[in-house]
């Protein structure tokens, strides 16, 4: 009977080509309900003087059968590796494979180059939320509900008292409200309107800067800001001041700066005027100091805010402000 079930295992594990099946035919033979685990459990049940002999036949069998699939297995996990080995293997005589590395984009660097320069000269970071409440983004800031200023800014509005931020000035309100002077930060964040062509987007970058101390003037204002322009596009750029108008500043001005392209004389870009607004400015206006409890006879501040996007065309002569979002790599690869 063992000559038999010995034969009948020899020629099946002669067929088995796969691992799997090797593993199988174990545990058809020698697992928890084998045959071989089956023939020792019958044991008991033959009489004293057979039970010696069977129980050696059984055992022999056992040794070999499990022999045997050890061999098996090891020697189809051996094929299986040179296989692998072959289908797998690498010619080291090819050139390499280049990959390209990633670097900054243009806003995130034009970006990181103005908060550079804003925290060597003193100032803090301050953020706040991109959805903010219409107390925050206008009346707070002397835009009282229909002051014609809110034409200006193509508002995204949530719901009626809430909006996605159409400048970081809300900024400005949040942090005099918690701190008291002197203050000098910048808010950096992005900003939403209802606008999208060549020069605008729906949503684009601001950075807003802010000082409030006793005795700060106009002059200050024109030192910071003319140093700013200065270290971000070279020390002999011209910079002017013209008159202008924001709710939230008095008195307010546009601040210009010499045409990078035509050096001032004066080309398509800059219209021929030789000049290229680049930022708005002014003093604090004592309203929006009374909304957050300052004493306007103590205090004076000045703000200014300026377009990321803007500054970012207007460093690297880019004519599409579009060009930035679409992420074409025949593009972001010149910088």
């Amino acid at each position: 009977m063992s000559d038999d079930l010995k034969q009948t295992f020899f020629d099946e594990i002669a067929s088995i080509k796969g691992l799997a099946d090797a593993i199988n035919l174990r545990v058809k033979y020698l697992g928890k309900k084998g045959i071989i685990t089956a023939r020792i459990k019958s044991l008991s049940s033959l009489p004293p003087d057979e039970r010696r002999l069977a129980g050696r036949q059984i055992n022999e069998l056992k040794e070999f059968i499990e022999k045997a699939c050890d061999e098996k297995e090891a020697f189809l996990r051996s094929a299986d590796l040179k296989s692998r080995l072959l289908a797998e293997a690498i010619d080291i005589t090819l050139p390499g494979k280049h990959f390209g590395f990633g670097h900054e984009h243009p806003l995130s660097r034009t970006l990181r180059e103005v908060i550079d320069i804003f925290t060597r000269m003193g100032f803090s970071i301050e953020e706040g939320p991109e959805v903010e409440l219409d107390c925050y983004n206008f009346e707070a800031l002397n835009i009282p509900k229909d002051h014609p200023a809110r034409d200006m800014q193509d508002t995204f509005y949530v719901s009626e008292d809430i909006v996605l931020r159409t400048h970081t000035s809300p900024v400005q309100v949040r942090v005099m409200e918690k701190k008291r002077p002197p203050l000098r930060f910048i808010a950096p964040g992005k900003v939403y309107r209802c606008d999208a062509d060549v020069t605008h987007s729906p949503m684009f970058h601001q950075v807003e800067g802010v000082m409030v101390d006793r005795d700060i003037t106009f002059s200050h204002l024109k030192g910071v800001l003319t140093a700013f322009i200065h270290q971000m596009f070279g020390p002999h750029i011209p910079v002017r001041f013209r008159p202008s108008f924001f709710p939230f500043t008095e008195p307010s001005a546009e601040i210009d700066m010499g045409c990078i392209l035509c050096k001032s004389a004066g080309c398509r870009v800059c219209k021929g005027t030789g000049w290229l607004e680049i930022l708005g400015a002014g003093m604090v206006n004592p309203k929006v100091f009374e909304n957050v409890g300052y004493d306007a006879e103590e205090y004076t501040g000045f703000a200014f805010g300026m377009g990321i996007e803007r500054i970012t065309l207007l460093k690297y002569s880019i004519d599409d402000i579009r060009l930035l979002f679409e992420n074409d790599m025949r593009f972001l690869r010149q910088f």
